[in-house]
């Protein structure tokens, strides 16, 4: 017995755990999907061979499923009773049409209101060693190798900017800098990992920082309270997104498609937390 859109929907409480949607959500993306892959099926070539048993909606929660465990593709092709090999290319398949539909796009139009404060946050995740250019991934902070991505957060939870993926070795503020500046109106809230950024940006607050010969006072550590607070919501988000194993386990796959997932996955927890209208 395989895996099936048909009888799993009718298990609301499980679908959710399995694909990190709930099935009107997931009802949401597939109408969105459906016309892009229509059009995709009728453009592509026709190969020799057997044709693919999965509805489109079978295919989607694979490649959900896949996110949301990150287990193998061998137990998720023996799950809905089809090979790896296929699962893979499943999962190539889709991922470009589910970018174009739910990746956050570097060309939002934010009004006003919406960008006067922004929060920054750069998260890491451990990868397979490299077998070329080691040193470059290698993460002083995590003591291992990563890859290292900068999420901007509005005060509300929206996911407004995914920056390109960098090696772990990057720093935080490194990363800030090869991305495109936040609007000059606006207040970047940003932790110690960006000393400097009130040099290129005014409207910056960072927390105070202690040393052996200048422990904090008490104004500088409320002020330091005060910016948590705020600050704590861009944590409550890179939470949302490492509930997708894909983000927060050690990542196995190859780095040429790790952004993408990244903004698949950025614009999921947008979309369930009522910023997308798909």
């Amino acid at each position: 017995m395989s895996l099936r859109y048909n009888k799993i929907k009718n298990h609301p409480t499980t679908f959710h755990r399995l694909f990190g949607l709930s099935v009107d959500e997931f009802e949401r993306i597939v109408k969105a999907v459906d016309p892009q892959w229509e059009k995709r099926v009728i453009q592509r070539y026709k190969r020799p061979g057997r044709n693919n048993k999965l509805s489109l909606r079978e295919q989607i929660l694979m490649l959900l499923l896949y996110y949301r465990s990150y287990t193998t593709q061998i137990f998720i092709g023996f799950l809905f009773d089809i090979d790896d090999s296929r699962v893979c290319r499943n999962i190539q398949r889709l991922e470009p049409i589910l970018a174009r539909i739910m990746a956050i796009t570097k060309t939002r139009h934010l009004s006003q209101e919406e960008v006067d404060e922004i929060i920054i946050d750069a998260t890491e995740q451990q990868i397979e060693r490299p077998k070329k250019g080691q040193k470059a991934f290698y993460s002083g902070k995590k003591k291992r190798h990563t890859n290292k991505t900068e999420v901007r957060v509005l005060p509300k939870g929206r996911i407004v900017h995914v920056s390109k993926t960098k090696p772990g070795a990057v720093h935080d503020f490194e990363v800030y800098k090869k991305e495109a500046p936040i609007p000059r109106d606006s207040t970047a809230l940003a932790d110690s990992g960006y000393q400097g950024l009130d040099k290129l940006h005014v409207r910056t607050e960072i927390p105070f920082k202690a040393s052996k010969k200048k422990p904090l006072d008490k104004e500088e550590k409320a002020y330091n309270r005060a910016l948590s607070r705020i600050r704590v919501k861009v944590e409550n988000v890179l939470r949302q997104l490492k509930i997708f194993k894909i983000l927060s386990d050690r990542y196995r796959n190859k780095n040429k498609r790790y952004n993408l997932k990244f903004n698949i996955i950025a614009g999921i927890v947008n979309f369930k937390n009522g910023f997308s209208t798909i």
